[in-house]
């Protein structure tokens, strides 16, 4: 059931890329509400998103070179974003290429990763050889990803390190600050989402252009 779920967001970001310039007046789906004020960003663009969309069709873009994620999804059949929250990435630039070399992996085009679990994790300690010992370290909510050839990869809060956000500081993860992982896991992120990590200097996105 996993790997449908999976298999069929890949689909559905596939379908929304193709839609991303133009907009075709198409009614909204069932959608589910969302606090349209939680950001600038869903702020800016409220007249036409509206509080709500197709949560299925909703998607991440994290920018290395920005220290931001966002939230895209299809409204009016156009893909708007809906959500935009400050990062702490990697210490180290560059693409990922093997477990604790402190960089955050990047995904390849046309190929997201996907959070395939969302888990709690107000109580899970890491030591990060600082001399602190093991801390509470990842807010409320880990986002594990599927990142082929890595393991470990994930979105989470940033309990006892909210000055790195925005900056780079991690191991490879992606951090928020505490209150924003849980903005993101209850209003806007699900099992099967797919994930876009851009290279360090990628530049805007199609969809992103617009905006």
């Amino acid at each position: 059931m996993k790997l449908t779920r999976i298999s069929l967001a890949l689909v559905a970001l596939a379908a929304i890329m193709l839609q991303a310039t133009a907009c075709s007046g198409k009614q909204e789906g069932s959608g589910k509400s969302v606090d349209s004020t939680t950001t600038a960003v869903a702020e800016q663009y409220k007249d036409i998103y509206h509080g709500s969309y197709d949560k299925d069709k909703s998607f991440i873009v994290v920018s290395k070179k920005d220290l931001k994620l966002t939230v895209y999804a299809q409204v009016n059949g156009d893909t708007v974003p809906v959500a935009q929250f400050p990062v702490c990435l990697s210490l180290n630039k560059g693409q990922k290429e093997k477990e604790g070399d402190m960089r955050t992996p990047e995904s390849e085009p046309g190929s997201p990763f996907v959070i395939d679990a969302i888990k709690p994790a107000s109580d899970w300690t890491h030591d990060f050889g600082d001399g602190r010992g093991a801390i509470l370290a990842y807010g409320a909510w880990f986002l594990r990803l599927v990142t082929p050839g890595h393991h470990g990869i994930g979105i989470h809060g940033s309990t006892n390190n909210e000055n790195s956000v925005p900056g780079r500081a991690s191991e490879g993860c992606i951090r928020l600050r505490d209150q924003d992982i849980i903005t993101l896991k209850e209003q806007y992120a699900w099992v099967g989402m797919p994930v876009i990590i851009k290279q360090e200097e990628q530049g805007l996105k199609s969809f992103e252009i617009k905006h």
